[in-house]
């Protein structure tokens, strides 16, 4: 099992089949932030729905293509949001870094603690040479804190990302260990 992350007041670890009541009420909660831009974020999302990504993620865990974490106050309990690093590219050593946070824990600094972490254990852990953030355009809550972590905005990308079943363009932004180190 991947050892929990400590980011700046927050904990980031696995999630596990416990943590998907929770996951659930705050996909509930943050449906008017996270629906526009998560497609998977729907109104009838349910604990059958978290469970499944639980499961998801500790496969991907397991065969190494995906690190997927969920954010939690210092207690390891209360569920924040999640983030994770994902879509590796072998070859060139670079993956993404996607995270997203619950309504009512927005603006304390959890999403800034989760990149500034999770880009860091990319660098020093896994062996990647760029973490890359991709933003849909329009989310500027989104754009904001991964300007703030750092992250270089490299161009915008048309038809970048698929949400909700058409192409949109989307923010291209990156993260170097040189970035990291002048960030912490």
């Amino acid at each position: 099992m991947t050892q929990p992350i400590h980011a700046d007041g927050f904990l980031l670890r696995p999630l596990v089949p416990d943590d998907a009541p929770a996951m659930a009420a705050a996909v509930h909660e943050s449906m008017a932030s996270l629906g526009p831009w998560m497609p998977w974020a729907h109104a009838a999302y349910d604990d059958a729905d978290a469970l499944a990504w639980i499961a998801f993620c500790a496969a991907a865990r397991a065969d190494g293509s995906a690190h997927e974490f969920g954010i939690f106050g210092p207690d390891g309990r209360h569920y924040v949001g999640a983030a994770g690093l994902n879509q590796f590219n072998r070859l060139h050593g670079f993956c993404n870094l996607g995270y997203w946070v619950r309504t009512s824990s927005q603006g304390q600094g959890a999403a800034l603690a989760a990149i500034r972490a999770l880009s860091r254990h990319a660098f020093e852990h896994l062996g990647q040479a760029r973490v890359e953030i991709v933003v849909a355009d329009g989310n500027q809550a989104s754009l904001g804190v991964a300007r703030k972590a750092g992250a270089v905005h490299e161009c915008l990308a048309c038809n970048r990302l698929n949400l909700h079943g058409r192409p949109v363009a989307a923010h291209v932004l990156s993260l170097t260990p040189s970035d990291t180190t002048a960030n912490v």
